[in-house]
């Protein structure tokens, strides 16, 4: 596995198995976790927050049973600033630890805590740490709505005390993309050496937005879970995270990103969260069109109306369908895969049908759906065609 301090791309840390399972609902099985753990290490992830050993002897057998399975990526525990945690953490064999500490003066409240103790804490559990483990890093939990000048002081003292990363954390989400690179910059300049990770959620809709900023800003490494799953509105997801970083910024993480479409997959089947069909990168829509205009540009290129080809992220193309907005270019398209030759005349004819049909079903025809249009335009007038719909529906369709 390349090292976190000598690489080119940016540092994905995976966190499915730990801040994904935390999203209400979602449990994983051991033989989920070892799977997701084997497509992410597969993919090229190169490290995974793989769980929480202070959460007791089930949580800990599942760790061990990841540290057998002999995967290339680190494997790391997660942490609060307690001593029994990194015991736990070291009884498993972990031989990587994040250890997360509340910065903001609300988290700081709510555990009833004061900066004093954080940073007495830090300067005795960073040393206590590093005689256990390899790689020790060190959270500073709801940072984004922490003093800023607080913040980067605490960087300071995880510098001083040994730490090998710092996680900036957006824990609500709050971050807006212009001002957090400016933080960024700030922070990398206190970091030094020592590595600046971002971890986002998504409860504005900014996640992925805010990953392109912090890398712009100087950040080494990023956190990101399958499909974003995680806490309220989720964590960044890693199928945008990879392609934006590459099309927004032209920056790679070392991900294939052929294998996005079916990670993302089994990702939803374990968690029990299906898909969104507009998801961004993975969802059907991503790469489905209906528009004449858009149709017809995609027929004459490939790149028309999409960001970078389907098979770059594992799924087999563009998708055309029939449906209100149709041109005569995508219908003819369509209507040829089909083997049928329809002239103009007739397609205008299906194009009319179309259009009446979508506006009783509320949505598009497949293209295997299509023949059965083409016959109910050449057997019945439009005006009876509410009597002669086909039964399946769009929405009812597997992805391609």
């Amino acid at each position: 596995m390349q090292e976190e301090t000598d690489r080119a791309a940016v540092w994905l840390i995976d966190s499915t198995l730990r801040d994904g399972e935390q999203a209400p609902g979602v449990v994983f099985s051991r033989a989920e976790k070892l799977a997701l753990a084997a497509m992410l290490d597969r993919m090229g992830v190169p490290e995974l927050e793989c769980g929480t050993a202070a959460m007791g002897k089930d949580a800990q057998e599942e760790l061990r049973a990841l540290l057998e399975a002999g995967l290339r990526a680190r494997l790391t525990g997660w942490c609060r600033a307690r001593r029994e945690d990194l015991e736990a953490s070291a009884l498993c064999g972990l031989r990587s630890v994040h250890i997360a500490f509340p910065l903001s003066d609300i988290q700081l409240g709510t555990l009833r805590r004061d900066r004093a103790w954080v940073m007495e804490t830090l300067a005795e559990l960073v040393p206590m740490a590093l005689t256990r483990f390899e790689f020790v890093s060190i959270g500073a939990q709801d940072a984004s709505r922490a003093d800023a000048a607080w913040v980067r002081e605490f960087a300071a003292a995880a510098k001083q005390a040994g730490a090998m990363r710092l996680r900036y954390a957006d824990t609500i989400g709050l971050c807006n993309p212009s001002s957090l690179t400016s933080q960024m910059r700030e922070l990398k300049e206190v970091c030094g050496p020592m590595n600046l990770e971002f971890h986002g959620h998504d409860d504005l809709g900014m996640a992925t937005a805010n990953c392109v900023a912090a890398v712009e800003g100087g950040a080494d490494c990023l956190s990101v879970t399958l499909n974003g799953v995680g806490e309220r509105a989720g964590n960044a997801a890693l199928e945008q995270v990879v392609m934006a970083l590459r099309y927004a910024l032209g920056r790679e993480s070392g991900i294939e990103s052929k294998l996005l479409y079916t990670a993302c997959r089994l990702g939803a089947q374990a968690s029990g969260r299906p898909i969104a069909e507009t998801q961004p990168i993975v969802g059907r829509a991503a790469f489905l069109h209906e528009s004449g205009i858009h149709c017809a540009g995609q027929l004459r290129h490939p790149l028309a109306y999409e960001p970078f080809p389907a098979a770059e992220v594992g799924k087999s193309g563009t998708e055309i369908v029939a449906g209100s907005h149709s041109g005569r270019a995508g219908l003819q398209h369509l209507l040829q895969q089909l083997g049928i030759d329809a002239g103009l005349a007739e397609t205008e004819q299906i194009m009319k049908l179309l259009r009446t049909l979508a506006l009783a079903r509320k949505s598009g025809y497949a293209s295997d759906e299509l023949r059965v249009v083409h016959r109910l335009s050449t057997q019945t007038p439009v005006t009876h065609v509410m009597n002669h719909q086909p039964s399946t529906g769009f929405s009812e369709a597997e992805p391609r």
